[in-house]
């Protein structure tokens, strides 16, 4: 039987070159065979990384009944334990294994509300979902126990995670402080390194696993094009996903273009679709290509295995978020009368511009609503309508170069002194206790770059702040100095006391941490908007109520389209829908801030009032809105499932103290330096486990730098990992915790596990003497699909040979035997030659279980196969029913023909295949108070 016919799985030992190898993962079906990752275990190999490919070069896979046994002399029988529990933890779960594994260990809290998109993604055919909910739940979170759960079940090796750019940080951090997945941020300081590195040429999505890259840096085709083409993925997640949508963008077919080569896909977004039920079909065809026949046409249900969308007041987030998550206040409106100067360009706007008497010629299409972008630009401030009055007087003639111009004066004519916004945000600010000494902060978000920057360079003096107390963050800032500037503001520690920002920060970023003051200078004429801003310091986390303030400008003329008439019409909407409904998207009647601020000045310009443009609206019908009204909404009574894994140690914690013991000879404090302080567990790294760090941030590597070494801080004690977490952003500068919480994806857990396995030779399996009355076999049974996953994976212990062999399970046979810390190993002889003839007969024994309950665990595995199998017909059936021209009619069957073809191949791939794979894991024999 050639390589190409064997059947590998992880956790198993192999011969390639003659050297033999740990397999690590398994992928079938690339163009030169199965590829195999796997690391060293002989000498010459030993802890080197490889990956073979079974066409190229042979790989042997060892038979089970060569396996050679050996007595485990260790106290204890430490080894044996230990050997084990690490194969159990390098085996993946198999694919009908749908509980959560790891849904507890982790820095975070157990809240099942973020454990229930877990729950979906490993659900479905593949983890590919949408996860909607609205901002602030803690959709980081979510996406880290995803990729923890897939992590272990070898489904998780290779991550790529895009964000916008300024949360890329912050996405790192959570990521690795919370769970322990390291991410090597490919920002442009990142890219520059890279490109030193490597060699020229090189793909740099090989080199690292698991990266984190900007949608806007990674969209560039010409760039990254050819070497994403080249790469697959086990994992590709997609923050704020909404900006996916637009069919033909560069994003759009940079997000096609992922989907084509990832396992598992992860959308992310608050704002999931812009009211086009077209282009949202074909954001969820990334996910399922066949889960929507008709994109005109669809329901709920076509997409509940793929979406999830809550708001704080869905029952089960209401009920678990307590006192982790306050209560918002009120948005005050802060009434702002306009100065004589002020009043003077009402006057000009009204009787000019809005009037239309701005031009000689006819007004048409956009340029009509020009006004209303002056209006805009003058109830941000003074500063960002001459700007836009200038820009427009560059190419104006006439009439309205005339009319440009008298408001251009009149701009320039109003003073500081005359902004009565800028008096009142001075007043609310002190009122609110920013100042020098205090430790107040706020954020103060505006539409406008000219308002941000006259704001960040006018205020400071004005409140008596240092220099160092205020920053500024808007688009023109560079990537790099907008994360620092983002992570400053989020340190206790720092001197930064007021941001001001534009709406770069209104999506994804977190400003909740040492912040609970916002001030909206102007108002997004935009629902959406506003609320993506207040969920900056409106999210899960947030200890204090979360208190917002609006600052109106407000003119004496009655018929003034001032901050009254249209912005506290738009916070009373929003405040609304927010205490009513848990989000503004069902209020809004539009899904997109763009296409929602457009209607509304449309609306304006036709002498609309903002409540006649909302209430007209939302008396259409609403197609998205009532398509998604009640998914993911329902009251939800079933707890998340677990997975029953097997297991020898109480806890992690346990296994990580034993292993460094056994790998280490009993003395890790003179091979490592090891120290144990209370819940703190320190050491210098070998240079194998660095290995594995390569894809921390070099700023975390250096803040572990012990001369050459590196020294490791780790802890599995939860308050006090959270306590050197809080303390980091206590600090004035960006810092990383000196101590990070030990979870099971930890890569010093994974090193463990790796080390532990390769401590006994060659295909050894340890005997070991406990309370069993005759040899118990402990022997591995792996089923795989063609793609490599493990299907059925059988724990058993064989007894009863050689005349009557029985199986049951191993790790009811572990504790009915006493296998575990209080054994004792009194090194007798055992007589390993009769075990040995045994051995054959244990394996046909395990073999001929595995066949007689393969039909059951085939057909176990096949029934979700066999439902999308149905679904692909009615898709293929109800795709040609669209009465399309007939020039489009056989386009549209070619390209659902091969959607369907292509979704069948993947479905194929999917089934269980081939033998089984068997491995002798471990014998008991009677101890002599047993055999007594």
């Amino acid at each position: 039987m050639s390589s190409q016919d064997v059947t590998f799985a992880p956790g198993s030992r192999v011969l390639v070159r003659d050297e033999e190898w740990l397999v690590r993962g398994v992928r079938t079906g690339t163009a030169d065979g199965t590829m195999i990752k796997a690391v060293g275990v002989s000498e010459f190999v030993q802890d080197v990384e490889a990956t073979f490919f079974t066409a190229l070069e042979p790989v042997q896979a060892m038979r089970p009944e060569d396996t050679v046994l050996v007595r485990d002399t260790s106290s204890r029988f430490r080894q044996s334990r230990l050997f084990l529990e690490a194969a159990l933890r390098r085996t993946p779960l198999p694919r009908t294994e749908r509980g959560l594994a790891l849904a507890d260990r982790f820095l975070l809290d157990p809240l099942s509300y973020q454990q229930r998109p877990v729950e979906l993604a490993l659900a479905g055919l593949r983890p590919r979902i949408l996860l909607a909910d609205v901002v602030g739940l803690g959709k980081t979170l979510e996406i880290g126990l995803i990729l923890a759960e897939l992590i272990r079940r070898g489904r998780g090796d290779r991550i790529l995670v895009v964000s916008p750019q300024q949360v890329l940080e912050q996405f790192q951090r959570e990521l690795w402080t919370r769970f322990a997945i390291p991410l090597v941020r490919l920002d442009s300081t990142g890219i520059q390194r890279i490109q030193q590195e490597i060699p020229a040429g090189r793909n740099p999505f090989t080199y690292f696993k698991r990266a984190i890259i900007s949608v806007d840096t990674l969209k560039d085709a010409g760039q990254f094009g050819h070497h994403l083409d080249a790469t697959t993925w086990d994992a590709v997640v997609v923050d704020e996903s909404h900006n996916l949508i637009n069919k033909g963008t560069q994003r759009h077919e940079l997000a096609r273009r992922l989907a084509a080569k990832t396992d598992a896909l992860l959308l992310a977004s608050a704002t999931p679709h812009n009211g086009d039920q077209e282009s949202f079909a074909q954001l969820i065809s990334l996910l399922d290509p066949a889960a929507i026949a008709n994109e005109k046409d669809y329901q709920a249900s076509d997409i509940a295995h793929l979406y999830l969308r809550r708001t704080k007041i869905s029952p089960e987030v209401r009920d678990q978020i307590g006192d982790r998550w306050a209560d918002r206040g009120p948005s005050l409106a802060i009434t702002c009368p306009a100065s004589p100067v002020e009043e003077q360009i009402f006057d000009e706007l009204t009787d000019v511009w809005l009037a239309g008497k701005w031009s000689d010629e006819a007004v048409t299409g956009q340029h009509r609503l020009f006004p209303y972008t002056l209006l805009k630009s003058f109830l941000s401030s003074h500063r960002a309508l001459y700007e836009t009055v200038t820009n427009r007087r560059r190419r104006a003639t006439g009439t309205e170069a005339a009319a440009l111009d008298r408001l251009a004066a009149l701009t320039a004519a109003l003073t500081d002194d005359d902004a009565s916004k800028l008096r009142a945000l001075v007043s609310e600010l002190k009122t609110i206790g920013v100042g020098r000494g205090s430790d107040v902060r706020a954020v103060v978000f505006s539409e406008r770059v000219p308002t941000v920057k006259w704001l960040a360079g006018t205020v400071r003096a004005l409140l008596g702040l240092p220099p160092g107390a205020v920053r500024a963050l808007h688009g023109g800032v560079a990537d790099s100095d907008e994360q620092r500037i983002l992570q400053e503001f989020e340190l206790a520690g720092s001197e930064v006391r007021l941001l001001f920002t534009g709406d770069v920060a209104s999506e994804g970023v977190n400003l909740h941490q040492q912040c609970h003051h916002l001030v909206h200078y102007d108002i997004p004429w935009s629902l959406i908007r506003i609320e993506q801003r207040n969920g900056r310091i409106d999210r899960y986390g947030q200890r204090h109520r979360p208190q917002f303030r609006a600052l109106l400008l407000t003119s004496a003329r009655a018929d003034a389209k001032d901050d009254q008439a249209i912005s506290k019409r738009l916070l009373d909407r929003e405040e609304t829908a927010h205490r009513t409904l848990g989000s503004v998207s069902a209020a809004t009647g539009v899904y997109d801030a763009k296409a929602e601020e457009d209607r509304l000045v449309r609306d304006l310009f036709h002498d609309r009032s903002v409540d006649e443009s909302y209430d007209a609206a939302h008396a259409e019908v609403d197609v998205m809105a009532d398509l998604f009204a009640d998914v993911g909404t329902a009251p939800v009574t079933a707890d998340v499932p677990r997975a029953r894994v097997p297991k020898l140690f109480d806890s992690t914690e346990d296994f990580v103290h034993a292993a460094l013991r056994e790998i280490y000879d009993d003395r890790p404090e003179d091979h490592i330096d090891l120290r144990r302080e209370d819940e703190l567990i320190t050491f210098l790294a070998p240079d194998d486990l660095v290995h594995r760090l390569t894809d921390l941030p070099r700023s975390y590597l250096r803040a572990h730098r012990e001369g050459d070494h590196l020294r490791l801080k780790v802890t599995f004690d939860r308050a006090l990992a959270q306590r050197k977490l809080d303390q980091a952003r206590q600090r004035k500068t960006p810092t990383w915790p000196e101590i990070a919480f030990l979870s099971d994806v930890h890569p010093m857990v994974d090193w463990l596990v790796d080390k532990v396995l390769i401590r006994l030779g060659r295909q050894q399996a340890p005997v070991l003497t406990a309370d069993v009355t005759a040899p118990t076999y402990l022997v591995q049974g792996v089923y795989a699909n063609r793609l490599g996953q493990p299907t059925v994976v059988q724990w058993m212990a064989v007894t009863g040979l050689p005349d009557a062999p029985e199986i049951r399970p191993m790790d009811d046979a572990l504790r009915a035997a006493g296998v575990g810390p209080t054994m004792v190993n009194r090194a007798g002889h055992v007589d390993l030659e009769p075990l040995t003839r045994l051995l054959p007969q244990a394996v046909d024994a395990a073999r001929a279980h595995l066949a007689g309950k393969r039909a059951e665990w085939a057909d176990a595995n096949a029934e979700p196969l066999r439902r999308h199998r149905q679904q692909l017909d009615h898709f293929q059936q109800a795709s040609l029913l669209d009465e399309l021209p007939a020039a489009h009619r056989e386009k549209r069957r070619r390209r659902v023909r091969a959607t369907v073809a292509e979704q069948h191949d993947l479905l194929d791939r999917l089934e269980t295949d081939g033998d089984p794979l068997l491995r002798v894991l471990a014998v008991l024999v009677p101890s002599p108070e047993s055999a007594a």
